[in-house]
């Protein structure tokens, strides 16, 4: 697999896991995409700002306070002023989850992944199938933690090395 692949793979992923979710109240603002994002981040690193946020997903601010209004406005999320800065507020994931994210963590992939294995003449996917690739995306998703993206992404942020300097251990 090229990089290409694993872009376009990771795609795909991002689709199933969007039909997977529960759909949320019409006319309610923000991506699932985004949301998702946001949370997860915001349970790796509580007591943070909008602008923190963007900073570690790379999200454009205006998605990330879109997703944060969003969170605050399903009960999933509370806010406080920053001490530091009273202009600002700190964000944290609630105390006691919303219903909206109990329904949405007590949703499996199943139905979803089977949709997507389905042959292309709308045949069902294999049961034996459906099962093989939620292993190997559990598999995945054990070793390719938001930490790991966080990495590649400071990765990218560092400057190639100079013609001729040593190598950084």
């Amino acid at each position: 697999m090229n990089g290409v692949e694993l872009f376009l793979l990771g795609r795909t992923l991002m689709k199933i896991g969007e039909q997977a979710m529960p759909q949320a109240e019409p006319g309610t603002p923000g991506s699932h995409r985004a949301v998702a994002v946001v949370l997860g981040d915001l349970v790796a690193n509580p007591a943070t700002t909008v602008g923190e946020i963007a900073g570690r997903t790379g999200l454009p601010q205006s998605q990330v306070s879109t997703a944060v209004a969003r969170l605050e406005q399903a009960g999933a999320i509370d806010t406080e002023p920053d001490p530091a800065d009273r202009r600002r507020r700190l964000i944290r994931p609630a105390a006691k989850p919303s219903a909206r994210l109990t329904k949405v963590r007590a949703t499996t992939i199943d139905d979803a992944l089977a949709a997507a294995l389905a042959g292309p003449d709308g045949a069902a996917a294999q049961p034996d199938t459906v099962r093989e690739v939620a292993e190997a995306l559990d598999l995945l998703a054990r070793r390719l933690t938001p930490s790991v993206a966080a990495r590649a992404r400071a990765l990218d942020a560092t400057p190639p090395p100079s013609p001729g300097a040593p190598p950084t251990p």
